[in-house]
């Protein structure tokens, strides 16, 4: 079975290196490979987009940079470590702006044309628990299966959604921090993870 399951993988990841659907950001490597982290997680996070300065040049999503080592931390409060987790984005390639280093969201459109690779990682993965990290993300799986949630009011709560539990969280960057989600408000929040795999235990 796991033998399998590595195969499916490994042409998951053959298919998303040779995608060329988003005009900008061909020439970009997706960021999925075995670095993303552990095909029998029982938790998977989804991100909004590689970063320049993490995943993009990592190869691991959530590394590299002040995002990753919030999402550390954050990790480390309820005692997980990244090797139980599986990690992903809603757009696997870095959105960047043209002729710039700057980051950017990725678009709608982006993110749909990699519905299909996410809806399959989520296929292959079977975690009992979705956390999504940042609005991007959360939005991303109505094209798996449509929802309602917002972040705005169910951050932080234990949801069921496609048959697992699913944990909307605010996006771990300096900039989140500062503006929308205070450290202590994103501890608080990261406790949700906890419950959601003690009632899968």
């Amino acid at each position: 079975m796991r033998s399998s399951k590595l195969t499916l993988f490994e042409a998951l990841v053959a298919e998303t290196a040779a995608c060329r659907r988003c005009p900008a950001m061909c020439g970009r490597r997706a960021v999925l490979s075995e670095l993303n982290g552990n095909l029998d997680a029982r938790v998977m996070f989804i991100g909004e987009a590689p970063g320049r300065q993490g995943g993009d040049r990592t190869r691991i999503p959530f590394s590299g940079d002040q995002s990753g080592r919030n999402f550390g931390r954050y990790l480390a409060s309820i005692n997980v470590g990244r090797e139980e987790t599986f990690i992903t984005n809603s757009a696997l390639c870095n959105p960047r702006h043209a002729g710039t280093d700057a980051n950017r969201k990725p678009t709608t459109v982006e993110v749909a044309n990699c519905a299909g690779f996410l809806r399959r990682q989520l296929e292959l993965i079977e975690p009992a628990v979705v956390v999504t990290l940042g609005a991007v993300a959360l939005a991303a799986l109505k094209a798996i299966q449509y929802h309602q949630f917002s972040l705005r009011e169910n951050a932080g709560s234990v949801l069921r959604w496609g048959g697992r539990l699913l944990v909307p969280l605010y996006h771990p960057s300096p900039q989140v921090l500062a503006s929308h989600r205070r450290e202590a408000a994103q501890l608080a929040d990261y406790r949700a993870i906890a419950r959601a795999l003690r009632d899968n235990s």
